[in-house]
């Protein structure tokens, strides 16, 4: 069902979500996580970006970091647009986006989808783990928010799956031994007044560095 894990296997993944400057990828670009996420054309978010300044943010970006879009509800063809031009490595579908978006889309590209869900309940997870995505994404609601969700209702799970939602210094390196995600995902726990903080960003990659070393 799905092409498995991209790229190197060796320990947890960190994706830092929500660049939006120049100097949001000269901060990734020094401290190095396997992934950034660009939100794309959501203008309810303040940390939405246009599909144009999406190309142009990611020219600069360390080849090492893979480049994810972030969609919410978007058009098919925005979304298969910059997974064909190169602008970005993979997908995540962060809106009401059912299976049939996901095999249509899995027909034109070959790169990687993450389907987010949010999480609220056990059946939210078995419905989460059903998903024909190559990835699924464990949220507590819409992104971005700094709250965490119930992580004992995630069972031992046989498929890579992110985990996002109210991660951040004080409590990666608990969700990493206690849940074993294939990523985390952090977005507003590495801000300062709404503005990525190159010095947070810093140490949550370097708590991940050193749990794969430990490992």
């Amino acid at each position: 069902m799905q092409k498995m894990t991209d790229g190197n296997d060796s320990g947890t993944k960190i994706k830092i979500c929500g660049l939006r400057r120049r100097e949001d990828i000269l901060a990734v670009n020094e401290a190095k996580p396997d992934y950034c996420g660009f939100i794309i054309e959501f203008p309810s978010s303040f940390r939405s970006v246009t599909a144009d300044e999406v190309r142009e943010l990611v020219k600069e970006l360390d080849p090492e970091i893979r480049p994810v879009g972030v969609f919410v509800n978007a058009p098919m063809e925005l979304v298969r647009t910059l997974l064909d031009d190169g602008t970005l490595a993979l997908a995540q579908l962060h809106g009401q986006e059912d299976e049939s978006y996901i095999r249509e889309l899995k027909t034109y590209t070959d790169k990687l989808i993450i389907k987010a869900f949010s999480i609220k309940t056990a059946e939210d997870i078995e419905k989460a783990l059903q998903s024909p995505a190559d990835y699924i994404l464990l949220d507590q609601g819409g992104g971005g928010t700094g709250k965490t969700f119930d992580w004992s209702l995630i069972p031992e799970i046989q498929r890579p799956f992110f985990l996002a939602g109210g991660i951040g210094a004080s409590n990666l390196g608990q969700a990493i031994r206690e849940i074993h995600p294939y990523a985390v995902d952090l977005s507003s726990s590495v801000e300062t007044e709404k503005r990525k903080d190159p010095m947070k960003i810093r140490q949550v990659v370097d708590i991940v560095r050193e749990i794969r070393i430990i490992n």
